[in-house]
């Protein structure tokens, strides 16, 4: 990959950043919680806006928590901490938070029940949510375009957990009977870019788990799936780099204010 992780992510989603910032709108004071906060982009630009409040973001990645840190001292920012942790099962703080935002971490968890009714605890009464997530698989053509491309089933991938917040209605239920209201869905309609040019984005894609297994697992003449999935790369070329359509939502939520 010619971008390491960490800053391939950042470069991927560059177009649906702005969207999410607005819709965070963060506050000079506020107390933010950033969920799968990864290499801390997200936690640093509420930490820059949020100037007599502080930040905590959480991953279950040491190595890109480990990133966040040195960028956050490079900026010399210290009003954010990075915690590695689970945010299922975390002992967050009760009413410790004024807003918790996520720029698409919160598909992840193997019981979203738990994870937001533990989230909810850590949100003050009033508090607010704003997070970024996939819509439903076949909304989104990077990933129907290169599971075809390597011949794996797409209507399987309906049920990965990156699409599990998809769902308008199934969301709203979770996040109902973990105590927030007000839920509200925006679309968010960006591609999503892997690269300058097709090589680059061929190292990028191959570094997804699904391809690289794909890669790994084929009984096709060597080298014939990675033709095919350069082929699909090819198509997405533009003079912008490699771009692939895809839809998201932005969810906004408050917990319920004190009678």
């Amino acid at each position: 990959m010619a971008l390491n992780c960490a800053d391939f992510y950042d470069a991927e989603l560059a177009r649906h950043n702005g969207h999410f910032q607005a819709a965070a709108d963060v506050g000079w004071a506020d107390r933010v919680l950033d969920i799968g906060c990864g290499a801390g982009q997200t936690a640093r630009e509420a930490a820059h806006r949020a100037v007599d409040g502080r930040v905590l973001g959480i991953d279950t990645s040491a190595d890109m928590l480990a990133i966040a840190r040195q960028r956050c001292a490079g900026d010399g920012l210290r009003n954010v901490v990075f915690e590695e942790g689970d945010a299922q099962s975390h002992a967050f703080p009760a009413s410790g938070f004024d807003l918790c935002i996520s720029r698409f971490g919160t598909m992840f968890f193997a019981d979203p029940a738990a994870a937001f009714a533990n989230i909810g605890r850590a949100m003050r009464p009033g508090a607010r949510l704003a997070w970024m997530v996939w819509q439903s698989q076949d909304r989104n053509a990077w990933s129907v375009a290169i599971r075809e491309a390597l011949g794996l089933d797409a209507a399987a991938a309906r049920t990965l957990p990156a699409f599990s917040l998809g769902n308008v209605a199934a969301a709203t239920e979770l996040l109902r009977t973990a105590g927030f209201a007000a839920i509200a869905f925006a679309e968010v309609r960006e591609p999503v870019f892997y690269g300058p040019d097709v090589d680059a984005a061929f190292d990028a894609v191959a570094g997804f788990q699904f391809v690289r297994q794909a890669l790994a697992d084929t009984k096709e003449p060597p080298g014939a799936l990675s033709q095919r999935l350069r082929h699909v790369l090819a198509a997405h070329a533009t003079a912008e780099g490699v771009l692939f359509d895809s839809r998201a939502w932005i969810i906004t939520a408050r917990r319920p204010p004190l009678p």
